[in-house]
Formats: C-alpha cells, structure tokens, sequence
C-alpha cells in the first residue's frame, strides 16, 4: 500500500482544528506559509473584499481544511493569536562550537525552579531541529504577541502576529511530533508577568517641563525600587524584570541615568535574595529591550 503524504497531514490538520486551533497551509516540506501575498492578491474568494492574510484566514471549519489540503501534501501551520495561544519555543543553539550554551528547554527548566514551579505538563510538540514547543492557552483581555529573547536566550514566544508549525508535520530536518499533555494549560503567572505589555503613561511630561519630567522619574525610580524589595519568593526576577521594563523609558527619555536605574534596581533584587549574578542579568535584559522600544520624548 501506498503511503499518501496528502492523508496523513490532512488528518494532522483535521485533529488540530478539532482542538479549537485555527489552521493554515504551510508549503509542502517547508515552514512557509503557502497562501498568496498581497502583491499577487486578485482580490477573489476570500480576499474579495480585501487581501487576507494567513492569520486572518487560519480555520478550524473542517470542509475548509479537508478543501485544502486535499490538493497537495501542506504542512500544517498553527495561527497562535487567533488561536487563542501562547506557544513557548525552546530552541537549541544554532552557533557550531557553542557547546557551553544551554538550550531552551534547559534555561525554561531553571527559569521555572527559580519562580519555585516545576515545568508545566502542558501539550507539547518535539521540533524538527530537536527543540520543544510548549502550547498555553492566552489570558483573556490581554493581547500578548510575539517574542525573541525576552524571557532567555534560547526562549522566544509566539502569540498574535505568530504561528508555530503543527505535529504531523515534517521538514527536510525532520518532523515535528507531539510528546506529552493531553491537556493546554494557562500560561504560568511568572511568565505572563514578562509577557504582559508594559502599561504606557497616561501623559508623558512635555520638553517644557523637563524638570518636573525628572522629578516624576525619580518618585517612579523609588516605586518601583520599593516594589521589588517587597516582591515575595516566586515572583522575585519577574517584578525585578517589570521594574526595568518601565523605568527604561525614563533613562531612553535621559530623565534617569542607566547606572542609577541599575543600581538601585540591583540593590532592591539582592534584598529579596536573588544573587548578583541574576540581578544583573535580568536588568540587562529587561533594559535593553525597554530603551530600545522608546524613543526620545523629543522625537515623540
């Protein structure tokens, strides 16, 4: 008997959209999306009132999917956002000759001891590249969406805007197959709390008042230094993650100086009994990525 490709990801599609994931064609053997882009849109069937793009058009409508994949052998992609998801990818180090880097799985396993959990026993899917994929479901009323080194090295996250490659699907690098979890549980709180988008100011202080502007920082530098020394084992790196993340507009604004931002940050962390080493860590990380995602309130 004949082994049919076309089959046996139609099935893989079918069982995921019967898990209320919304499914989209990738292209056969690849982890690209196989639905036309805009330049090439004639603006037919679904697109006729405008060009739809892959994560509009992910579907858990099963003559849709059975439609689809009956045509050729599509690998099967996940929309995450739509699906209502949060997908943590565990990758390994792709540099040759770094031996001495952990992998993803082995940094999410220190990151879950340190919150004092242990990994959850969430679904799961094996990657082609020997990586993990682990499925949550998204908080309602809060739109998470993708991440790159956010949480760790090795670490990114998919959510609106992204989608991860299904079980049963298969790449020249091998296939992606479900490991463990019947069950998709909620994201963990330590990690929503990275996650979750840093609430912008109601009213940034204006060039004019640029001493009032500082003065505002400096009370926000003590809130938010009294916040992390008061943050409870658990819950620790994540507030001392939060705390960088909104102070870091003030220093990208130049209201505060990064060192002080640090220091107090660091002293406040090692108050809860994080050591040095993952004080600075976190607010190395966690500054970076706030400066570099606000602009000088000049050019605002």
């Amino acid at each position: 008997m004949t082994h049919d490709p076309r089959s046996t990801l139609l099935s893989a599609a079918l069982d995921t959209a019967e898990r209320g994931w919304r499914v989209f064609p990738l292209r056969p053997g690849t982890k690209r999306p196989a639905l036309h882009g805009e330049r090439t849109c004639i603006r037919t069937g679904p697109c006729v009132g405008g060009h739809l793009k892959w994560e509009q058009r992910a579907t858990t409508d099963p003559d849709r999917i059975r439609a689809t994949w009956t045509q050729a052998p599509y690998n099967v992609g996940v929309a995450t956002g739509p699906s209502g998801l949060v997908v943590v990818d565990l990758d390994v180090p792709k540099e040759k000759g770094n031996g001495d880097a952990p992998c993803g799985a082995a940094t999410f396993r220190a990151l879950c001891e340190r919150a004092g959990h242990a990994v959850p026993t969430t679904y799961r899917v094996r990657t082609a590249s020997g990586g993990q994929h682990l499925y949550f479901t998204a908080p309602s009323g809060v739109r998470l969406t993708n991440t790159a080194r956010t949480v760790a090295a090795s670490v990114d996250t998919r959510a609106w805007g992204g989608y991860v490659v299904a079980a049963g699907s298969t790449t020249p690098a091998g296939p992606y197959e479900a490991l463990c979890g019947p069950e998709t549980l909620p994201v963990p709180g330590w990690l929503l709390s990275i996650l979750r988008p840093t609430p912008k100011p109601s009213q940034a202080p204006s060039v004019a008042v640029s001493g009032q502007s500082r003065r505002y920082a400096g009370v926000a530098l003590v809130n938010e230094a009294r916040t992390v020394a008061r943050s409870q084992h658990g819950g620790r790196e994540a507030a001392l993650f939060r705390a960088a993340r909104a102070l870091g507009r003030f220093v990208a604004w130049g209201d505060l100086p990064r060192h002080v931002v640090e220091q107090a940050l660091q002293e406040a962390g090692e108050s809860t009994g994080l050591t040095a080493a993952e004080c600075r860590s976190t607010l190395r990380s966690a500054l970076n990525w706030s400066i570099a995602r606000n602009r000088r309130r000049e050019a605002a």
